[in-house]
């Protein structure tokens, strides 16, 4: 049995630690293709680059892992019984489980890393992509001025150009709003024959060189408080010019760093302790919300008969009352004139529309409160779902192998694609559902393991019975059977139709 169980060891790891380096390729590729437009045209130093990559290449680590047991198991099985080499493990009296037993301790073994990966190693990955991520899409791109569209990457600046020489670097046509005077944003314009715009070595300033142009500096007074309308306190200026060149201060265009402490707070950053006491401490400051809600919708309803029962003293007892009286409406209304119905109905509304805006703002911050707390509970049960897919595709791809026996690169990739396109969909729709709040947490982030786990009993118990649930030579003699049977009965009515004919 030890060498029995080497051998199957030997025939698993490899394919499993080659399919594992496939699928960890495509996603980082993925993930590339997501966010190569965020990247393209920063500065980007290799260094920041291959921590960026680092990070993403471990952030995907528990979706690679799931698929690359899945291929692994498919893979290993399917070689094993394309070359009979299974047939002549259940010749000698081991059953398919007992076969498969040194794999399903590995398969736990991998399980369990993945949920310590996911606990330890995840948040702090997340912490660092993110945040990383963050700094390049802030970091501005160098200078790409579009023909005849506004350029607004440049505080305070607005260019647009008609023309681009791409080989000489030359703008034509260019016009130029200068912004930085807040009272009078198009105060000044610059017209240009044609002009280069270039960023500084240090990327902090950009030189701006224009030729043959007109500027027009339109002025305010030097009163702050002074607008345009105030025609005697504006001053006009034109300038010609053959050749100006400007130096405007750039700001953002190098590549920094954000502390990372402000992305500590999102759930993704944070282990199972860490989370379960931030869900504690939501919970205390939602009931604190709901506390406070109840206390003055309260005050809104029995305000005013508080205010009535103290005002008139008719009983002592009545200070702080419970309810609200029971008052002749049509009565009260009756006694009053126009002017005081007219000012009864505004004050009413007016108190509605505050009552109405405070308990909004409070059932806002409930809601808020409530969906960090179901992102947060979210989070933990993720924790747990991503190692026990490892452990439901084992139990599909081995029994699928053994069943298909077709090993290699061919059919096993293919199911293994289709397998795990359906798991995507399903826990997508899943977490969707529980992030909406359409569903309990619990159920939507564990809907794709509650599909496939049947399905992984039934392919296992299928492939222990040595069923032909995927033989196609099976299917074609029960067709064949089948169609045979029909033309049997057929010929046997056509004969007892052809004889009772014959008798009449």
């Amino acid at each position: 049995m030890k060498k029995l169980h080497l051998f199957i060891l030997k025939s698993y790891l490899g394919p499993l630690a080659m399919t594992f380096f496939i699928s960890l390729f495509i996603l980082v590729m993925q993930f590339l293709w997501k966010y190569v437009d965020d990247m393209v045209g920063k500065g980007l130093e290799f260094a920041d680059l291959s921590r960026l990559l680092f990070y993403a290449t471990l952030q995907v680590v528990p979706m690679a892992l799931p698929l690359a047991i899945l291929l692994a198991s498919l893979m290993t099985f399917g070689n094993l019984g394309e070359n009979y080499e299974l047939t002549a493990i259940k010749a000698a009296g081991v059953s398919l489980p007992r076969t498969m037993m040194p794999l399903i301790i590995i398969t736990i073994t991998i399980s369990v890393s993945a949920f310590w990966f996911s606990n330890n190693v995840m948040p702090y990955a997340n912490l660092k992509l993110y945040s990383l991520l963050y700094d390049v899409k802030k970091a501005r791109p160098e200078l790409d001025i579009k023909e005849q569209v506004f350029y607004d990457g440049i505080d305070d600046f607005r260019i647009k150009i008609d023309e681009k020489d791409n080989e000489t670097n030359l703008l034509y046509d260019i016009m130029i709003y200068d912004h930085r005077d807040r009272l009078n944003k198009n105060s000044n314009v610059t017209i240009a024959d044609s002009g280069r715009l270039q960023i500084s070595e240090d990327k902090r300033h950009m030189v701006l060189t224009l030729m043959d142009g007109v500027r027009f500096d339109e002025k305010v007074g030097l009163e702050s408080k002074k607008r345009i309308r105030d025609k005697e306190q504006q001053q006009f200026r034109i300038d010609h010019f053959k050749e100006q060149v400007a130096l405007i201060e750039m700001h953002g265009m190098d590549f920094t760093r954000t502390d990372e402490q402000l992305f500590a707070s999102y759930d993704r950053m944070k282990n199972l302790n860490q989370l379960n006491s931030d869900i504690d401490t939501f919970n205390i400051q939602i009931d604190k919300h709901i506390d406070h809600l109840s206390k003055n919708t309260q005050g809104f309803y029995f305000q005013q008969a508080r205010y009535s029962a103290r005002k008139k003293k008719l009983n002592k007892d009545m200070a702080y009352i419970d309810s609200v009286q029971i008052l002749n409406v049509d009565t009260l209304i009756a006694s009053l004139s126009v002017h005081q119905k007219k000012m009864m109905v505004e004050t009413a509304l007016r108190n509605a529309t505050d009552n109405k805006n405070q308990m909004g703002e409070q059932m806002r911050l409930i809601r808020d409160k409530e969906h960090k707390k179901t992102r947060h509970f979210m989070e933990v049960h993720r924790k747990f779902t991503l190692s026990f897919a490892c452990f439901i595709f084992f139990f599909i791809g081995a029994p699928l192998g053994a069943i298909i026996r077709k090993g290699g690169l061919g059919m096993p990739v293919v199911i293994s694609v289709l397998f795990f396109i359906v798991y995507y969909i399903i826990d997508t729709l899943g977490v969707k559902f529980a992030n909406e709040g359409l569903w309990p947490v619990y159920q939507g982030m564990w809907l794709s393991s509650a599909v496939l786990l049947p399905l992984g009993v039934f392919l296992t118990y299928k492939s222990a019975t040595d069923s032909a649930l995927l033989n196609a030579d099976a299917y074609l003699i029960f067709f064949r059977k089948l169609f045979k049977r029909e033309k049997f009965d057929l010929t046997n009515q056509l004969d007892k139709e052809e004889e009772a004919s014959n008798k009449n």
